[in-house]
């Protein structure tokens, strides 16, 4: 899978180039070519200040981390996020700066290192994503008692709870033995 995206990659950069080259178009067609050159100069010089911010940032943040004991990765995966968005800033082109200012501003940060956070999980096994981000919280449907099997359900696990209750608290590693 990930060979496929790789080999794709060239295609992709390929389309966005000639996709930047028609909004620019289109925007001096609206705006004029002055407007159009101060808006991409303005965004490129704003991307080149937050990129040195946010790389500061996130090497103080990743340290802090790491002394006072606490898992680095919600730190790491923001500053991953930010320094994304402050290198597209920075990148002439207007679909570029829009989708850095998109990872720049908070509400499209959070989702992004939320994204990024998943990807991570999926990867690597649990108890390296429970020492990068720390103990995951999880929703876990409780079924019916084992001593009262469910009629779907022959061997359901046993209930802290009434069946279909949601518990939510940290997940504790463990072996599942039956």
């Amino acid at each position: 899978m990930m060979r496929r995206s790789l080999a794709l990659l060239p295609l992709g950069l390929l389309l966005l180039a000639v996709a930047e080259i028609l909004v620019f178009v289109a925007v001096v067609h609206a705006l004029g070519a002055g407007w159009a050159l101060l808006i991409i100069a303005a965004s490129s010089v704003a991307g080149l200040a937050l990129l040195r911010r946010e790389g500061i940032r996130g090497w103080r943040a990743f340290r802090a981390a790491a002394e006072a004991g606490r898992p680095p990765g919600p730190q790491v995966s923001n500053s991953l996020v930010g320094l994304l968005g402050a290198l597209l800033l920075a990148v002439p082109g207007f679909i570029s700066a829009v989708a850095g200012l998109l990872l720049v501003l908070p509400p499209g940060r959070i989702l992004a290192r939320r994204g990024v956070e998943r990807a991570t999980e999926r990867r690597v096994s649990a108890a390296v994503a429970g020492d990068l981000f720390g103990p995951r919280h999880v929703r876990v449907r409780q079924s019916a008692p084992v001593d009262e099997p469910a009629t779907d359900a022959p061997s359901a696990p046993a209930s802290f709870g009434a069946p279909g209750q949601i518990v939510q608290g940290e997940v504790v590693e463990g072996e599942i033995v039956r």
